[in-house]
C-alpha cells in the first residue's frame, strides 16, 4: 500500500474520545462560514426583484414587507426582521440578484 504525500492528520473528538483523520480536498477547499452582520438582508437565492414598497430613510415595523424577491418561480416576501430605519435599499424592480448579494441594510 503506498503513502500519500503531504497526509495531514487532524485530531477531534466524539464522546472523550479522541480520533485522528484526513481531510477530504472538499471539506478544505469549501467556503468558509461567515458571521451575519446584524442589519443586513441578503438574498438566499438568485433571483429577480419584482417589487419594492420601502424606500430610504423609511421607519419600519417588524413583519412589513420590503420586497418581492422571486427565485426558481417562486415569489418570495422578504420581511422586516425588525423594528427600524431603512439606511440603504440596494435593490429597485426589476434588478437580477445573485445569492448573498445584500438587499437591504437597516438601523
Amino acid at each position: 500500500m503506498e503513502q500519500k504525500k503531504d497526509l495531514q492528520l487532524v485530531d477531534f473528538a466524539v464522546t472523550a474520545r479522541k480520533y485522528k483523520t484526513t481531510l477530504t480536498k472538499k471539506f478544505i477547499n469549501r467556503k468558509q462560514w461567515e458571521k451575519a452582520v446584524e442589519g443586513e438582508i441578503k438574498a438566499f437565492l438568485p433571483g429577480t426583484i419584482l417589487s419594492v414598497f420601502v424606500k430610504e430613510g423609511q421607519t419600519v415595523k417588524a413583519g412589513t414587507v420590503l420586497l418581492i424577491h422571486e427565485a426558481m418561480k417562486m415569489q418570495n416576501k422578504v420581511i422586516a426582521p425588525h423594528d427600524g430605519k431603512v439606511v440603504t435599499l440596494a435593490v429597485k424592480a426589476g434588478d437580477k440578484v445573485s445569492k448573498n448579494e445584500v438587499l437591504v441594510v437597516f438601523e
